[in-house]
This record gives structure tokens, sequence and C-alpha cells, in this order.
């Protein structure tokens, strides 16, 4: 179920008003409401693939609770089995084909016949982030960080909670489980809150996203028959797009939430507005990063350890990254190309600057230093952007070479509604810059908030007849 169709806007008021009604018997009632729609949620897009998610929550269930129990090599033992079951699972299903397709390749141009075929398996919805998520439990579990949760209901319910099931943000156990233990209580400010996240990011996905995507799609599609200046647009627009698609998902799921009273972790915060590599990746996918940096980056040793192998692990990191994003060697190449980007500014120490000071803060325009680091980034990040979308590496090459010599010409006239959209969507996130859980509140008169619901309302029902998939579900 996509959260910009008419079937979500039916769905989550039917399930709000349950989930508080049961509020009067008891948790465990709530919780198992929760679960029966998180799965409903899913199994609305393919229920064959339910199988996996209960499968999932089985094995990490029991292997908790016996990690906790066990000692050496069968603490070992159970972690591993978590590993297992859950990296073999998204190996066999997103990446099986990958290495197969490749490696015959490989072989053919060595002139060596292989005659092994592709499963070309339909890849599961979300697999990528409730498998990241169920790791994080067992692994945290496994260092002593969190105590193994006895009710199943409650562990099921964490691993498929539907408003972050299919594309995050990626919770933490010691976050969210804590959370659907405790009885909820409910907030009409955090619900109110929660509402305009939802516009927001409704707003973000199915105006701006979806209008950018019309003229990005022509631009990547035909891009050997197109302008410089259309290729221009066209990565620029594609920047805008995977921000308002992605970010936009996670403004709906942190605001769905809010609704039932719980609260999901930040997963943006403005990265477009970053002066460095390293703070673009503190405020982009805020989940993804601090779980590899967390489980893979610090168990490597971090930066804890010599120059070079501090440097080898920042490029894993990346490395791995890219590839969790796709089975596509474009996918590594951005990955490669955020490492060196980000290399120079971590050796000599730069990479920490700005951890907690908003840009231009306390002010209403930046510096000329500011802005030219902020133009900086978003250029390179946007070049960078352009391998994410190219269907392979010689097409994004082909891309930014056509960006460089190709024809300067006026861009297709439709461009001049994506544009504008883009300029409002960066004046109202420059104006409520120190708080992304709060869209709006710069807006001082009531009746002109009121005004501006109603717009933005308006222009996302408009877009709801013709619902389109958000990006990072293909991951």
């Amino acid at each position: 179920m996509l959260f910009n169709s008419p079937e979500y806007l039916l769905f989550l008021p039917l399930v709000f008003a349950l989930y508080w009604a049961l509020n009067k018997r008891n948790l465990r009632w709530q919780n198992v409401l929760l679960l029966a729609s998180s799965y409903f949620f899913y199994g609305w897009w393919d229920w064959r693939f339910l199988s996996l998610i209960a499968f999932s929550t089985g094995v990490d269930y029991f292997a908790g609770i016996y990690t906790e129990r066990a000692q050496g090599r069968t603490k070992k033992f159970w972690l591993g089995l978590s590993l297992t079951v859950n990296l073999g699972m998204l190996g066999l299903f997103k990446y099986f084909d990958f290495f197969v397709d490749s490696l015959r390749e490989g072989l053919a141009n060595a002139g060596i016949a292989w005659e092994m075929q592709s499963l070309e398996w339909v890849l599961p919805v979300g697999i990528s982030f409730y498998t990241f998520q169920t790791l994080s439990y067992t692994m945290d579990v496994y260092r002593g960080k969190l105590n193994p949760t006895q009710d199943f209901i409650a562990f099921a319910a964490f691993v498929s909670f539907f408003p972050q099931l299919v594309a995050g943000p990626i919770e933490r156990a010691t976050h969210l489980i804590p959370q659907i233990n405790t009885r909820r209580k409910f907030s009409y400010t955090q619900a109110r809150n929660g509402l305009r996240l939802i516009l927001w990011g409704l707003f973000k996905k199915v105006v701006i996203a979806d209008t950018c995507a019309r003229y990005v799609d022509q631009a990547f599609q035909l891009s050997e028959h197109q302008s410089a200046t259309t290729l221009i647009l066209g990565a620029v627009l594609f920047a805008v797009q995977i921000y308002g698609d992605f970010s936009g998902y996670s403004d709906i799921a942190i605001g769905t939430s809010k609704l039932f009273g719980i609260e999901l972790m930040s997963n943006f915060r403005f990265p477009y507005f970053s002066r460095n590599i390293g703070e673009f990746w503190r405020r982009w996918h805020i989940s993804l990063s601090t779980w590899f940096r967390d489980y893979l980056y610090i168990p490597l040793g971090g930066s804890r350890v010599s120059k070079s192998k501090a440097i080898r692990n920042v490029f894993i990191i990346f490395l791995v990254s890219g590839f969790w994003h796709g089975a596509n060697w474009t996918f590594i190449a951005w990955g490669g190309i955020h490492a060196m980007l980000f290399i120079p500014s971590f050796i000599s120490g730069n990479n920490r600057k700005h951890l907690s000071k908003t840009i231009a803060e306390g002010r209403l325009f930046p510096s000329f230093r500011e802005l030219g680091a902020l133009l900086y980034t978003f250029i390179v990040v946007t070049l960078a952007w352009v391998f994410f979308r190219a269907d392979s590496i010689q097409d994004a090459l082909d891309y930014l070479s056509g960006m460089i010599v190709g024809e300067w010409k006026a861009p297709v006239r439709f461009a001049t509604s994506s544009t504008l959209l883009v300029l409002f969507l960066f004046a109202m996130e420059w104006l409520g810059r120190t708080n992304e859980r709060a869209p709006f509140r710069f807006i001082p008169r009531r009746w002109m908030r009121w005004g501006l619901y109603c717009l933005l309302g308006w222009l996302v029902l408009k877009g709801l007849y013709n619902p389109s998939n958000f990006i990072y579900f293909q991951f």
C-alpha cells in the first residue's frame, strides 16, 4: 500500500480510530492491532512476501533470547544464525542475479561460456530496511546493550511497524521496542504535529518529486538527444526529486507514528543546506549512515586505527552503502565517488565541522563563504546523483559528457513549473531549517498557516489520482 494512494487515506483513519479505542483495554491489544495492520499494509502489495517477514521475525526473536542465555561459541552461533538468515535472504533476493550476471559477463569476456541462469525473482519491497532493523536487534543483544524482549507480539510489531516498514527510517530496537512496550497516551499536540508532517511529506512526494520526475525521466531516457541545458536541469531536478521522494516518505512515516503516540528518529535534516560532504552525510538518510557507523565502521576500528586503515574503513563504508542501495555497478560507483569527495576533509579533520550549528543560524541570509560552500556541496552531490540515476556507468559518463559538450538552448516548457516548485520547496525549508519536525512553525499568523494547509492539501489531492511508487521502494 502506498502512502500516496486513496487506499491509504481510508486505511490510516480506520486504524487510528481502532487503535485509540483499544487504549481503554490494555497495551497488548493495541500491539496486536499494530501487528495485524502492519501485515495488512505490507500484504496489500504482495501477500506472499509476508512469509519472509514472519520467518525473519521468528529467527531473530529466538536468536535474541538464546544469545543472552548462551556463552562463548554458543553465543556466537546464535548471532551467526541471525546474520546468516537475514543477509542470506537479502543476498538471494537482491544480489544473486547481480553476481551471476557479472560473473557470466566476465567469463564471456575471457572467452568462457557459462550457462548458469539468473533467478529473476521479484525483489520484496523494503527487504533492505527491515533486514537491517532486525540485525541491529540481535547485534545489540549480543553486545549486551539490550535485553531481549520476551513478548513476541511486541517484537513482531517492532519488525513490521507499518509507517516505516518499507523505506525507513531504520529504527533501533533500543529506541522503538521500549515505546511499543510502554502504554501510550493520546496527545493532541503530538497528533497535530504528525498531521503537519504527513501533509508536508505528501506535498514533497506528490507535488514536488512527481512533477520533477516527468522532466527527469525525459532527460535521462533520451540523454543522447538532449541539450546540455536540459541535461544540467535534469540532474538538478533529480537531486530534488530523490530528496522530495525519500524525505517525503520519512516525513509521512514520522508523522503517522506520532498519531499512534510513537516517535521515530529523524532521517533528514535539510541535507542540501550542507557546507561539506561530511555534513551532508550527517543530514542525509541519517538512519542508514548511523547504522553503518555503529555496526560496521566502529567494529572495523573506525578512526581509532592508523590513518591508512581509517581511510580504508571510510571507503568500505561508502562502497557498502552504495551496494546496499542496489545490485548495480552504478551504485558502487556512486558510493566510491562520495568516498573520494569525503576523504580530503577526513584527512584534514574538516569533516567534523558544523556538527551542530545550522547554516546562517540566527540570520536570514548566509554569508558569501557559507553560500559558496553550500553551492559547491550541492553541485558535487548532484553530479554524483547522475551515477545513482543512470542505468549503467557508461550511460552516466555519456550523460555527464553531454552536460559539457552538448548544445546550449532553452529546455522544454514544463521545466518552468518544476523550477518554481523547487524554489518554493527550498524557500520553505530555508525558513524552517532550525526544526525539521515542525514545518510551517515559522509562519506567524494562524490564518496564513491554514491557508497554506488548504492550498497544499488541494495540490496533494489532485496528485493522488495517479499515485507512483516511492524511489526507495526498489531498495
